[in-house]
């Protein structure tokens, strides 16, 4: 794993205990009780308290907020290590800020840019992905005292369930919504603009006509903006709670963890969210393939039974009638073809830097003469790049952001293949999806978070799984010279 060159040297990572398997994280030290904050405390605001964050209004902000003490810690520590794969993921950043140079560039069949919204909306995405960087590299140089895996595992169980009563929230009682605090004191004219806007009017679902016969259906989005970011981060958020509290938890711990689990299934489905139901198929034959190649067939054979009965659980209940006509009603697959190949088009015409941010279309997927109405609500100037991550990318950054932004997953997903560990799977995994969401739905700000420190995750573990290695080499070498002698005294 390659690093920055250092400012001043720093500590090595603690020595593991004896007889303790690394893939386990250690219990936490007791410390006495102190006035300042832990050194990791920007990363536990960041989880505990994110449902305040989105109360008020802040979920695309805190991300930069809490960078700058992140920031400062990793300026005061000196050497600062980095993920594999890094450098591609550097270009990314230089071309999110080089291709603001493209902004007032008409892309081909779109309306002609106008306004400072452009500026703003490119701002705003150059100040998340750096301040995302910066996490990952924060969590990444956090030692096992400051912030032990098993804290970390913690922290995203807790989101997955703040996640799975959002859920909830937002399927009983989608009509629940409100004003954020922050609103009333932010200027008219920042809290007209229809980005902010958004943001400050907080919504737990999201009412949209889906079902054929259906005039709307509530889709679950709490603690999130959106129902899409809902379902991606679920899938992620659940993958960890699984590894934190059914795989390495005991006792009480584990039923909980099956008990959440459990009731994570109604949301799910009433969120009529295909890409998370693929997405969790995914999962469970990956999971399987990987078990069933280091032989733990009672494992796997367990787990094929646990999904069997959940799957016909569901499939017996109304639940099943739901997913049989979400999966037979794809409202919007046509939308979703026509600003594929609008994002494609797009960066045929500018393959290099791209055009700095999305793009709205001239007219819309029905016509390029007709808007939005009452007849026709799907019609309207969309936005290219707003169905994926992968696409945003194509149209902001060009071929040459989406390959970086790819291959550091991909570089990261080939350098831990051999870590069989939970966390290693588990970590995997979450690349896969980050890599499979990237074409359904955007991963800036809490997706891209947990896919980049879920590396930063992945990078602590393997460190520590080298150090594990290295410690038994030294020891086997050293009792290699009194191997000779032992023999004889044997004889």
């Amino acid at each position: 794993m390659s690093t920055v060159a250092p400012l001043r040297p720093t500590p090595g990572p603690e020595p593991q205990p004896a007889g303790r398997h690394p893939a386990d994280p250690p219990p936490e030290t007791t410390r006495r009780w102190s006035m300042r904050l832990p050194t990791a405390w920007p990363v536990t605001a960041l989880f505990v308290l994110y449902p305040l964050w989105w109360a008020l209004g802040l979920p695309s902000f805190i991300f930069a907020i809490l960078a700058v003490p992140m920031a400062v810690q990793l300026f005061r520590r000196g050497t600062v290590r980095v993920p594999p794969g890094f450098g591609l993921w550097l270009i990314l950043l230089a071309w999110v800020v080089l291709s603001g140079l493209m902004l007032d560039i008409t892309a081909p069949n779109t309306l002609t840019p106008n306004g400072f919204g452009r500026y703003v909306g490119w701002g705003i995405r150059v100040m998340n992905y750096t301040a995302l960087t910066v996490t990952m590299l924060y969590v990444l140089n956090l030692s096992e005292r400051e912030l032990p895996r098993a804290r970390l595992l913690r922290l995203f169980g807790f989101m997955a369930v703040v996640t799975v009563i959002g859920g909830y929230v937002g399927a009983l009682m989608p009509q629940l919504k409100f004003v954020a605090p922050l609103n009333h004191i932010l200027p008219d004219v920042i809290a007209k603009e229809p980005f902010v806007h958004r943001l400050m009017h907080v919504e737990v679902a999201q009412v949209q006509a889906v079902l054929a016969g259906e005039a709307s259906s509530p889709r679950p989005a709490a603690p999130f903006e959106y129902t899409n970011t809902w379902g991606e981060n679920l899938a992620i958020l659940l993958i960890w709670f699984i590894v934190g509290w059914v795989v390495l938890g005991r006792g009480p711990r584990r039923l909980f963890g099956y008990v959440v689990v459990l009731a994570s299934v109604f949301p799910i489905v009433f969120s009529l969210n295909r890409g998370l139901w693929i997405g969790l198929v995914i999962g469970a034959v990956y999971v399987a393939v990987r078990l069933a190649l280091r032989g733990r067939i009672v494992v796997l054979v367990g787990l094929s039974l646990a999904t069997a009965l959940v799957g016909v659980a569901v499939l017996a209940s109304p639940l099943g009638t739901l997913l049989d006509e979400r999966m037979s009603n794809g409202h919007s697959d046509d939308i979703r073809a026509t600003l594929s190949s609008g994002a494609v088009a797009a960066a045929n015409h500018s393959p290099v830097l791209g055009y700095g941010g999305n793009r709205a279309l001239i007219g819309s997927n029905r016509s390029i003469a007709i808007g939005k109405s009452a007849d026709c609500r799907q019609c309207g100037n969309r936005e290219l790049g707003s169905n994926g991550q992968l696409w945003n990318l194509l149209v902001g950054q060009g071929y040459v952001g989406a390959f970086c932004y790819s291959a550091f997953f991909l570089w990261c997903l080939w350098r831990f293949r051999h870590d069989h560990t939970p966390i290693g799977i588990a970590g995997s995994l979450v690349l896969i999806l980050m890599l499979f969401f990237q074409f359904l739905y955007g991963s800036l700000n809490t997706t891209l978070a947990y896919g980049l420190i879920s590396v930063a995750l992945l990078a602590r573990n393997d460190r520590h799984l080298r150090a594990q290695r290295r410690e038994a080499r030294l020891a086997a070498e050293a009792a290699a010279p009194h191997a000779p002698l032992m023999e004889r005294r044997t004889h």
